[in-house]
Order: C-alpha cells, then structure tokens, then sequence
C-alpha cells in the first residue's frame, strides 16, 4: 500500500471528493484508510446514567484506499507513488522509498 500513516492525501471520488486532510489510520490487509475530517459518521450514544444526556458522536469513518492519491510535499499535487532504491557504499545496504510520480522528488 502506497499510503502511510500521517500522509497528507486527496479523495479521488465519493461524497468527500476534492477534500484533502491527513492520515489517522491505515489498515493495509483491507485496503482501507481513516483519513482526519473526511467520510464523517454520526454514532448516536444513549445515556448510561440515569439523569444523563445523550450524545452524537462524530467519527471519520475508513475510506478505500484505492479512492485516494498522496499529495506531494514538494510540487503540491496529488500524485502516484514510485519506488526507488538507495544503496550505501559505506554500510552496504540498500533503502527504499517514495517518490512523486510527477516531480521525482522523494515523499518521506
């Protein structure tokens, strides 16, 4: 999955498309995404006391991650997401990471 966790992204499609906001949580073996602001679901909570109100609780519900491109720090854009691999002479060991699909810049 090409989406992390604290990544700033933009819906594609749905009720929400065009927004932006950023990443709570990211649950990969579904494919699903819990973006900050984003796909709001009302939970309607009864009193557990007696004497106390009841309370509507609002929560960000999971989105597919396939609706969602990752915005690019450097240029702005929504973009797809490259891999490229780094290798150091000193250590001899190689590094992965992400890159902007549309200005070649490294994303973390």
């Amino acid at each position: 999955m090409n989406i992390k966790k604290e990544d700033k992204v933009k819906v594609l499609t749905g009720k929400d498309k065009g927004k932006s906001g950023k990443v709570l949580q990211v649950l990969p073996a579904r494919g699903k995404v819990s973006v900050e602001g984003l796909n709001l679901l009302i939970k309607h909570m009864r009193p557990s006391k007696r004497g106390e109100k009841g309370q509507r609780i609002e929560f960000p519900a999971f989105v597919d991650a396939s609706n969602l491109a990752v915005l690019c720090p450097k240029c702005g854009k929504a973009t797809r997401v490259a891999y490229k691999v780094a290798k150091d002479e000193n250590s001899k060991t190689s590094k992965k990471y992400r890159v902007c699909k549309k200005c070649q810049e490294a994303i973390d």
